[in-house]
């Protein structure tokens, strides 16, 4: 339905920016929590830049991309599944999810759920759907930029979490190129939220 600008472009980007406001509540209430358990922030600088890019996507989806603009369901069902995805990493988690990186030095490494599969599955996740949503009413472009923005910050925050990690566990070997090369010492971080 369509009604004076408003399709169905706008009703999904309300309903992400509902979904991240409601994640934002739980991630400060974490990020509380652990500081008063002696955890600190690592590479405060670049959250400014997180939310940024973040906010920029669904002003875009709102704003940019028309309201009769057709939608590929197929592309809507991938794009839930993802949404699945993503709440089993916060569960995986738990308290120690946040949206900025910190660390509890004394904090066990996450290695169950989907951290036992990919390194950084929150990251995938971020990228895959910035992807997807603007994809799903036909916004090519919107997608190809924001999914180029999110790459490139989602490298600057890897290199932070994975220098607080080195430091955090000295006998894990360092990192090349961002992967360690033994999976028995494979530490699990994502964008939202390390112990």
């Amino acid at each position: 339905m369509l009604v004076d600008g408003f399709g169905a472009p706008q009703v999904a980007a309300l309903i992400v920016i509902a979904q991240r406001g409601l994640e934002e509540l739980y991630s400060a209430h974490n990020t509380r929590r652990l500081i008063a358990k002696g955890a600190h922030e690592e590479g405060g600088n670049l959250y400014p830049i997180v939310a940024a890019t973040h906010l920029g996507w669904i002003a875009a989806i709102g704003f940019l991309v028309p309201p009769d603009a057709p939608i590929h369901w197929t592309i809507l069902g991938a794009y839930l599944l993802l949404q699945v995805a993503r709440y089993w990493i916060i569960q995986s988690l738990g308290g120690f999810w946040t949206h900025r990186i910190i660390t509890l030095p004394a904090a066990p490494v996450v290695r169950t759920g989907p951290y036992a599969i990919v390194r950084h599955p929150n990251y995938l996740v971020t990228v895959v759907e910035t992807a997807l949503l603007p994809l799903m009413f036909g916004a090519v472009a919107v997608g190809m930029i924001f999914t180029g923005l999110w790459i490139v910050v989602i490298r600057a925050k890897i290199a932070v979490e994975n220098d607080a990690l080195s430091s955090r566990h000295p006998t894990n070997p360092a990192p090349i190129d961002g992967r360690w090369h033994r999976r028995k010492n494979r530490t699990c971080v994502h964008e939202a939220g390390y112990q």
